[in-house]
């Protein structure tokens, strides 16, 4: 049994000897540092092991995997120690990472090829980049992106592909990397491919980029196209804001492009219909709309028919009677309101509305209300140099001319007669509904004194009055109705007497004076007077009455006769 025993102890270290003799000549083909792909055999909570084909197995801790691998992965390692403690071969995934990302970096950094990377910190002078595989690069803040970065801070995290300018084999911060050159590149190979392939008509995404006062910047790729505010809708557009927001994604029609200049112009509007081509069989002259109004200006206000149409409704449209010196005074934006269609002009894109004309027109009605000859005493409104407006009722005012306040008196001022605020007894002298005009008069309340003047004293009267005034040119006389004749100076003096102007200081204002009437005009209100025809009709009447007289006698009397009978006496 002894024998036996120590026989099979034999056989077993006989065994464990080619056993290891076995395991040790299978590592004669691997070496340190050599990197190897072994195949994932075993996953527990703190390791990975790992079976590299050299009848044994690597152990690597699992926070060495971004990803923990499932058993019959294929990873890739490094041979760290082939005879390691306990004879157990000791390998590192973290090294074979490092290793294979130092063979990419390399290569990407003689050919010029982009890799990927990540801004993880600022530094002076531009930024940090993760490169993977504990690679860090410099990235100046010049080549960090196309355009001037204004917030270093904003990249931090961005994760991009950068051209390495400089590489180091080593962990130091000594590799050089390019953002910016990687993106010029991507925009001139996206700007090429756009250029040749797109056509006028087709559809592109984009995103919305920045804003200007005449429309938005779209990002195209590393390009722009120009959204003109006037292509961002079918109707009036005053906010570019108000359609697209400043990161938005859009789809835009294409609308022109120009492979010499650049130029690109999309349009948002076009990806709808043009409402104008349907207007017709939805509106016609006369049909009655209820819309917001979405502007107002100063020689009117713009409602918004529908979406891509609005309508104009003049300052003349928007009240029979109330006068409007800007539409603000009685409408804000947004307000819905109800308008007339009045016209259209689908060439010019244009539509006429109203709003007065829903309501009665107070003017058809007017002669009818203040038909000429009433009387009414209403307030004054207005003061001008030629007269005064007087409110006859809401939105209607008639107007008192200068010149119709009295027959006589001669009104440099209206403030001389009245103030605004006033109540005046005003008579109607004129309807024109045509032109919205009602003329006004106070000396109409009373009669004309120059008819009446000259009903009474008829061409070639004599007419009494005193001196009223003395230029001159000749004497004023006021006469009945408190009415002013002139004399004229050469018609001071008889026929018979030379004028001087020694004549005109014979008169004094005030002095009771007789004169004959030449002329008397009520429509121009002129009175013309002289004493030298009264003198020469009175000198022709006596003679008149000389020649009867002697007629009567049977003696011949002659003109000779009566000059000198009137000398005598």
């Amino acid at each position: 049994m002894a024998e036996e025993k120590e026989m099979e102890e034999k056989k077993t270290d006989m065994q464990s000897l080619l056993l290891q003799e076995e395991y040790l000549k299978s590592l004669d083909g691997i070496e340190d540092g050599q990197l190897v792909t072994g195949t994932v055999v075993q996953v527990n909570n703190e390791n990975v092991f790992v079976d590299v084909g050299y009848k044994s197995e690597g152990r690597i801790p699992r926070d060495e995997f971004s990803t923990v691998p499932e058993i019959g992965d294929q990873v890739n390692v490094v041979i760290v120690n082939k005879e390691g403690k306990g004879g157990q071969i000791v390998v590192s995934k973290k090294r074979a990472d490092v290793k294979e990302r130092t063979d990419v970096l390399k290569a990407a950094a003689e050919a010029r090829t982009p890799v990927e990377g990540k801004f993880v910190k600022v530094i002076k002078g531009g930024f940090e980049v993760d490169l993977g595989g504990d690679y860090r690069g410099f990235c100046p803040l010049s080549k960090a992106d196309v355009v001037r970065v204004e917030d270093p801070e904003s990249l931090i995290g961005v994760t991009d592909y950068f051209i390495i300018d400089k590489f180091h084999g080593g962990t130091k911060l000594k590799s050089v990397v390019s953002r910016r050159e990687y993106l010029e590149k991507k925009i001139k190979e996206n700007k090429e491919k756009f250029f040749s392939t797109v056509q006028i008509g087709d559809v592109v995404e984009g995103v919305v980029k920045s804003f200007t006062s005449f429309g938005a910047f779209i990002d195209l790729g590393g390009f722009d196209g120009l959204l003109h505010i006037n292509d961002m809708s079918w109707g009036h557009v005053t906010r570019p804001k108000d359609f697209v927001k400043k990161g938005q994604v859009v789809q835009l029609r294409l609308i022109n492009i120009d492979p010499e200049t650049q130029k690109i112009n999309l349009s948002l509007k076009h990806m709808q219909e043009d409402p104008w081509t349907t207007f017709e069989e939805r509106y016609h002259v006369g049909d009655v709309v209820k819309a917001p109004v979405t502007k107002l200006t100063s020689f009117g206000v713009f409602i918004e028919i529908e979406p891509g149409i609005e309508g104009l409704a003049h300052i003349s449209e928007l009240s029979w009677t109330k006068r409007i010196n800007n539409p603000k005074e009685i409408l804000d934006i947004g307000d819905v309101v109800e308008a007339k269609v009045l016209g259209y002009d689908l060439d010019k894109k244009r539509v006429s509305l109203g709003l007065k004309q829903l309501e009665e027109n107070p003017w058809d009605t007017i002669a009818e209300r203040y038909p000429v000859g009433m009387t009414l005493s209403k307030p004054v409104v207005k003061i001008t140099n030629s007269g005064a407006f007087v409110n006859l009722e809401e939105g209607i005012d008639g107007f008192l001319h200068i010149d119709d306040i009295s027959w006589t008196k001669k009104v440099k001022s209206m403030a001389s007669f009245c103030n605004e605020g006033d109540v005046i007894d005003v008579v109607v002298t004129k309807v024109e509904p045509e032109n919205r005009r009602i003329r006004l008069g106070v000396k109409q309340l009373e009669g004309n004194p120059w008819q009446t003047l000259r009903h009474d004293y008829p061409k070639y009267s004599v007419i009494s009055g005193e001196v009223s005034n003395v230029t001159d040119f000749g004497v004023f006389v006021k006469v009945l109705g408190g009415i002013e004749g002139l004399i004229s100076k050469y018609n001071l003096v008889g026929p018979d007497e030379e004028y001087s102007d020694a004549v005109l200081s014979k008169f004094k204002v005030g002095d009771p004076i007789s004169a004959m009437i030449v002329e008397c005009n009520p429509t121009t209100q002129k009175l013309s007077l002289s004493i030298k025809e009264m003198v020469k009709r009175s000198q022709q009447s006596e003679i008149a009455k000389y020649i009867q007289d002697d007629e009567d006698d049977g003696d011949t009397f002659t003109f000779a006769d009566l000059m000198r009978s009137k000398d005598e006496k």
